[in-house]
């Protein structure tokens, strides 16, 4: 019978070697903190109730856990004394579980639903303890998985208490582990600390399993998938691999990337059909891509819609908040902010539209500003539908140009333009002939005044 799932998520770890203010489980891969990794995982596979065990003082992780889901439940381990200690913190909040519960860690973001969902079936199947474990290349450091002849796992040994025989060992604890609910209570009062280090170890559960006369079992995963974060090398490992990872995700369905190794995603990143991406772009936390879409090299987008047909860039940064329409065009050196920019109209070259409606159609000149802030707070621009502005205009917020208007190149806009007009402030223009070769002339004879420079 499947029963509920649970999830402990131990992130009291306080992350002394990231040399960092912000706790170890809040720093970012691929746009999302760790544990937001680990919460999505565990959801993924199906748990019904999730615990995050914090150190006291840990107030920004409560926060993001809330933020995440108002269900997910925090218990806070007064003292670390080890992990079979923080599960029994969040044993409280367990109350009512009947099914099996896992044990993961909020600094393993590349952990797998399919890899938790591997370890579940098994509880659900009889299995009184699951280990998880992977083959190092390295095993310096890891606890090991002793095994009996007939796969079980008999015992996890710590290296500072393993034997040289058990040094050698290559099968590694990863640390996630699952427990049926109704023997934990059971396994977690055997736990002990006599040990190198005086903690309660989670891991000593495998031997009192199998002292008790119950079942455990191993599930195998890639050793990448277990990466650990403790520094920031390892963050970066960690970055680099789940990089890798939506890459290969985002190819299979459909995308195509000139130089995959060049472009860089956020976990959320969500693409349609048909999407060509140029090498060196960057996709920070929230976009959604329209099929058919090109976003050429060099561009920088976080928080907005790409329409279908849209192309993007070279060297554009779309800043959140932002939609551009379908087979709307944005071009070289265009920052585009808390805009909407609609179907098929075009900001092609070195302007700045923020805070500002476009219409369809639209033509935005080179150069064009939306002057937005005044000092004190921030006004919109609209622009209808049709209109064409100019190069090097300025539009100074708030203002509206309606649809069909036409703004004249060079000018400063403080007032509403209405539909299909012609608005401009270009000075007239002033000719005076003869003026340059006198000042050439005066300039080679130094004794005599220069022209005079008359602005009128």
């Amino acid at each position: 019978m499947r029963r509920h799932l649970a999830c402990v998520v131990l992130a009291a770890g306080q992350g002394t070697r990231m040399k960092s203010a912000r706790p170890k489980v809040l720093h970012e891969v691929a746009g999302v903190p760790m544990l937001g990794h680990v919460l999505s995982a565990a959801a993924a596979a199906g748990a019904e109730r999730t615990v995050v065990v914090i150190a006291p003082h840990m107030s920004e992780v409560a926060e993001f856990v809330r933020s995440q889901d108002p269900a997910i439940r925090v218990a806070v381990q007064g003292t670390t004394r080890g992990t079979a200690d923080a599960v029994a913190a969040a044993r409280p909040d367990l109350e009512g579980i009947s099914g099996p519960v896992l044990v993961l860690y909020g600094d393993t973001p590349l952990i797998r639903p399919a890899t938790l969902m591997r370890m579940r079936n098994l509880l659900d199947e009889g299995v009184a303890v699951v280990v998880l474990g992977f083959r190092a290349a390295d095993p310096t450091g890891y606890g090991r998985l002793v095994l009996e002849a007939d796969g079980m796992v008999s015992a996890i040994r710590e290296e500072a208490d393993a034997n040289d025989q058990e040094r050698s060992i290559t099968l590694c604890n990863a640390g996630i582990m699952g427990i049926r609910s109704d023997v934990l209570d059971s396994l977690l009062a055997g736990i002990g600390n006599k040990n190198a280090k005086g903690e309660y170890y989670l891991t000593d559960a495998v031997a009192a399993a199998g002292a008790a006369g119950l079942r455990t079992a191993l599930v195998e995963c890639d050793e990448e998938e277990v990466l650990g974060v403790n520094d920031r090398a390892q963050l970066a490992r960690a970055e680099a691999a789940m990089q890798r990872r939506l890459r290969t995700e985002a190819l299979a369905g459909g995308v195509t990337m000139i130089a995959p190794e060049t472009v860089y995603l956020s976990a959320d990143t969500k693409f349609g059909c048909d999407v060509t991406i140029e090498p060196h772009v960057v996709f920070g936390p929230g976009v959604a891509v329209g099929s058919g879409a090109v976003i050429k090299a060099f561009s920088h987008i976080a928080g907005a819609r790409i329409g279908d047909r849209a192309s993007i860039g070279p060297f554009a940064r779309i800043r959140p908040q932002t939609t551009i329409g379908e087979a709307a065009r944005v071009g070289n050196f265009v920052e585009v902010k808390q805009a909407a920019i609609a179907d098929g109209a075009k900001v092609n070259h070195l302007s700045y539209i923020g805070d500002a409606s476009v219409g369809a159609g639209a033509n935005i000149g080179a150069g064009t500003i939306t002057c937005n802030y005044d000092g004190f707070a921030k006004h919109r621009t609209e622009i209808g539908a049709g209109a064409f502005i100019g190069s090097n205009s300025a539009l100074v917020a708030p203002v509206t140009i309606g649809d069909g208007a036409y703004v004249g190149s060079g000018s400063v806009i403080t007032r509403d333009v209405a539909a299909d007009a012609l608005a401009l402030t270009r000075p007239p223009a002033v000719e005076k002939p003869g003026w340059a070769k006198r000042l050439r002339e005066a300039r080679g004879r130094r004794d005599e005044p220069r022209p005079k420079v008359d602005s009128g």
